[in-house]
């Protein structure tokens, strides 16, 4: 007679779990957790020894099953009972919960909040203070900073609302804007630089949402390129700086100017191309479709 270990007792529904977890996490190892399942009556046509056999294999992989796959008994369990495991309910809940109060439109919001702020400091004391300078461009730094991270934080994590997508591209023109006109103003920066910043930031936006029925315009290497650069260049401008790094600033807005021009003229020939693509694109469906 065949003895059989205690724990055979439970080897149906170690089994099942075992076969469970095999085939949601590891789909490799199905065959062996349906071989597994059989370990209640055995193979058919096998005699006691061999269903014993399976059912000390049956066994032995769901205890594997459940080292390897910790908390997995719990959600099955809940299944059993007909209520969502836990990891299940957390999931939906934050999915629920994604609104406009996430870290990624906290840090926009952030951004709106620090336009005012930059002015007021950077006006502060007739504006050539160089202490409230330097306050207003550590209020510019964070702002810049921040928007590196609130679009990249909303596309890894679901976080994308409609609040993010009026409200992010506001914030990086204000913060850029509010710093090129006060330092025009105060005539550290000819009228012309942002002019010409300013007119093509405007632009593209506007082009932007003229040929969106089309497609979008995709952010190109030359754009991110031109963005930092226009960041380093009038940070260095809200700075009282002098000597060769008042020199040096000249030519990196110099550098800024340019990658602005270039790429607001790609932006455009993109426009164009997508324009063309998408009517093209439209005619032919119509034409097939009368065909």
């Amino acid at each position: 007679m065949t003895g059989v270990p205690a724990s055979a007792a439970g080897g149906s529904s170690g089994a099942r779990r075992a076969a469970a977890s095999a085939s949601t996490a590891v789909p490799g190892k199905v065959a062996e957790a349906t071989a597994a399942r059989s370990a209640d009556g055995g193979a058919p046509g096998a005699g006691p020894s061999a269903s014993s056999g399976v059912r000390h294999g049956g066994t032995a992989g769901a205890a594997a099953a459940g080292e390897a796959f910790p908390g997995e008994d719990a959600a099955l369990d809940a299944q059993d009972d007909g209520k969502a495991p836990r990891g299940a309910k957390i999931a939906a809940a934050a999915v629920n919960q994604a609104s406009v109060w996430n870290i990624a439109n906290l840090l926009t919001m952030l951004r709106l909040v620090l336009v005012p702020a930059f002015v007021v400091l950077m006006l502060a004391d007739g504006g050539y203070d160089p202490a409230w300078r330097s306050l207003a461009w550590a209020a510019f730094a964070i702002a810049m900073i921040t928007d590196l991270f609130d679009g990249h934080l909303a596309r890894t994590y679901n976080l994308v609302t409609d609040f993010g997508k009026i409200a992010d591209p506001i914030a990086d023109k204000a913060i850029m804007g509010a710093a090129l006109i006060c330092l025009s103003a105060l005539g550290d920066l000819p009228w012309w630089v942002t002019g010409i910043i300013l007119g093509r930031e405007l632009g593209i936006t506007l082009l932007r949402f003229l040929v969106i029925r089309y497609g979008v315009i995709p952010a190109s290497r030359g754009g991110k390129l031109k963005t930092l650069t226009q960041g380093v260049a009038v940070g260095m401008y809200v700075l009282a700086l002098t000597g060769w790094l008042a020199t040096l600033r000249w030519w990196v807005m110099a550098a800024a100017v340019v990658l602005t021009v270039v790429t607001g003229l790609d932006y455009v020939k993109q426009a164009i191309v997508l324009r063309r693509q998408g009517i093209a694109e439209r005619k032919a469906a119509l034409e097939e479709k009368e065909a």
